[in-house]
């Protein structure tokens, strides 16, 4: 069994993660799984996404709590599993903990996982976040200077200049082009010589 392409798209809150999702299973013809962040965490119990259990629990915007790391690093696990099964997996995520990027490395570097950055200007982003009635203020804020840090993509797409269709047909080109993904690659390099955030 052949094993399914992995596309991670990385990027803060309210920077057109999920829109990007969407038309990406629109614009390929194989179907691609949505095991994105949002996905795992509305498995929770409602009484988990309100505060205080959300803060205390899962976590803020820039670091998570114990519920939030067991359940990330099930995620990751998830995504592979599904690759390795011969899905096509995509998944959007804000890779704000060093050890969220680490699992990644570690579990997606051996599998045809494409890194993709989803770039926005902090102030449209924060007129986005301020638009939308589910994202608490700030939490773009507060994410943006850890989400990129690690710096290494197969791919970087910016939401303020394109749409998300136009988004999607950037990573479908990249995608066709035939060349192996090689960021986790690149990363697991760097995490081995130490050079690492």
């Amino acid at each position: 069994m052949l094993t399914g392409t992995i596309i991670i798209l990385n990027g803060t809150s309210s920077s057109g993660k999920t829109s990007i999702v969407k038309a990406i299973q629109s614009v390929l013809e194989e179907p691609y799984v949505d095991a994105g962040l949002d996905k795992f965490l509305w498995m929770l119990p409602d009484r988990y996404l309100e505060r205080p259990l959300w803060d205390e629990v899962l976590g803020l915007a820039d670091q998570a709590g114990p519920v939030g790391h067991r359940l990330v690093a099930g995620m990751h696990q998830a995504i592979a599993a599904l690759s390795i099964a011969g899905n096509n997996v995509i998944a959007d995520h804000v890779l704000v903990e060093t050890d969220w990027l680490r699992q990644c490395i570690d579990l997606f570097n051996p599998l045809p996982a494409f890194f993709v950055g989803v770039r926005c200007p902090l102030e449209i982003v924060e007129q986005r976040e301020h638009a939308r009635r589910n994202r608490t203020w700030g939490q773009a804020r507060a994410q943006v200077d850890l989400v990129h840090a690690h710096g290494i993509y197969d791919l970087e797409v910016d939401t303020s200049i394109y749409n998300p269709e136009e988004c999607a047909l950037k990573i479908k080109a990249r995608l066709q082009t035939g060349d192996p993904p090689d960021a986790f690659k690149r990363l697991k390099q760097l995490e081995d010589s130490t050079a690492f955030r």
